[in-house]
């Protein structure tokens, strides 16, 4: 489906190309000749006037969107282009894979899957200007009516896309339970978590668990890390019991680093200066040292994830009136890199490693430097690094310490045997701030 979204977009610049400049219309169906090359196009990006995605629960204090059917949930952003754009959203069901499922809108929605968003307000007292737009889920226009995965894509009123964000709607029928431990792997038991965890359902039943179940696992709710094709080991009852010892492990990394930019005219948390820059403050990070050999030192922090806040405008009112800054972040390690790239992850770039958010070496300064433009508010960030065969790792620059406080999630999916999709049944979360050894 992403790749029609991206040929309609294709489409229409050309459409409006050859009203303005008069073009023969021969170049349309050369295009449309030629589309099948655009099949192998990659994950849609953010369109770069974009910024501050997010899409979570109403409720306070939850950051992840994953949802209970009919909880309500918000999505929102900014457009720094600040000129009142209309956006419309379009929302999709997807199976397991995140692929389209098939289900026609009518199946898993009430009302309709793509509507316009109507509530905006421009920024108030900001260097930089820009339009925040906000849409709250359900409402009058579009309800759910099944579990399951979900995608929701922006666009504006020339098809052009803006973003694309994942969601998942959940049904509990069955309870799930999960205790993080220590690696049983003695190579890993200082580094690694691992994790057990049951699935309760006395009042589903379930004809073949191996085949009808699905379960992903999830650390710091960050889908490229994410675990699947885990099935039960056991059976008693009607529990599934998954106690993989091997399997479930997870690099337990180091608390999340983090900075509070709430005080855009002074420095405040980690923040070693502000300066004025030609259009937007510049805020300059103290540097980071690598922690890879140094000892775990407890730091309570929100897992990944950031706050929108101010304390310069108007209360109440940070959505509108937090300024955006150019954020320098700089890095020190010894550290051999050769073969990998170095980036700065977490909630607030989706956990995306793309070009914004790469670190480069400078070396006059010695240092790994980055820049990126975030809006006021308290961050929780990381360094990983990302080696030729696009592995991951979160451990390379910070270490890993089995004490590191981690969030964990379980989402269970069920598809009996006749079913056209895959249904959220269960969800579960744990910390593992009480790690069992």
């Amino acid at each position: 489906m992403k790749y029609i979204s991206l040929a309609l977009f294709l489409i229409n610049f050309l459409k409006r190309a050859i009203m303005k400049f008069n073009l023969p219309s021969l170049i349309i169906l050369t295009f449309l000749i030629n589309l099948p090359a655009f099949s192998q196009s990659k994950e849609i990006i953010d369109a770069s006037y974009i910024k501050t995605i997010t899409l979570q629960p109403v409720k306070s204090e939850k950051y992840t969107p994953i949802m209970r059917m009919g909880e309500k949930f918000i999505l929102s952003f900014d457009d720094l282009e600040a000129d009142q754009k209309e956006y419309y959203y379009k929302i999709e069901h997807c199976d397991f894979d995140w692929n389209p499922s098939g289900l026609s809108d009518r199946e898993y929605i009430v009302g309709y899957n793509e509507d316009r968003i109507r509530d905006y307000e421009n920024s108030i007292n900001t260097l930089q200007f820009y339009t925040h737009y906000s849409v709250v889920f359900p409402n009058s226009s579009t309800k759910f009516r099944l579990s399951g995965n979900y995608t929701i894509t922006v666009f504006d009123e020339y098809n052009d896309i803006a973003f694309k964000r994942k969601f998942v709607l959940y049904d509990s029928q069955v309870r799930v339970g999960l205790s993080i431990n220590r690696s049983r792997d003695l190579g890993y038991y200082d580094t690694k978590q691992y994790v057990e965890f049951f699935i309760n359902h006395p009042k589903l039943l379930i004809n073949n668990p191996s085949k009808e179940i699905k379960v992903v696992l999830m650390q710091n709710n960050d889908w490229n890390t994410a675990m699947t094709g885990l099935e039960p080991q056991y059976y008693r009852g009607s529990q599934l019991i998954y106690k993989y010892v091997d399997k479930t492990n997870f690099w337990a990394g180091n608390e999340f680093r983090y900075f509070d930019s709430k005080r855009v005219r002074d420095g405040n948390i980690e923040i070693a200066r502000i300066e004025s820059g030609p259009n937007v403050y510049h805020t300059i990070l103290f540097t980071d040292d690598e922690r890879i050999d140094s000892p775990y030192s407890l730091n309570p922090d929100i897992n990944g994830n950031f706050v929108v806040r101010t304390i310069d405008g108007f209360e109440g009112e940070s959505n509108i009136s937090a300024d955006y800054t150019w954020v320098f972040f700089s890095l020190n390690s010894l550290e051999d890199f050769r073969g990998k790239k170095i980036y700065i992850n977490g909630n607030f770039n989706n956990w995306k490693a793309t070009k914004d958010y790469e670190m480069k070496y400078n070396s006059e300064s010695g240092l790994y430097e980055g820049i990126v433009l975030m809006k006021q508010g308290f961050y929780n960030y990381q360094y990983i690094t990302i080696d030729e065969n696009n592995v991951r790792s979160n451990h390379d620059i910070d270490g890993s310490f089995h004490l590191t406080e981690n969030d964990y999630t379980i989402l269970v999916y069920y598809r009996p045997f006749g079913s056209r999709y895959d249904k959220v049944i269960g969800f579960g979360t744990a910390k593992s701030d009480k790690i069992l050894n």
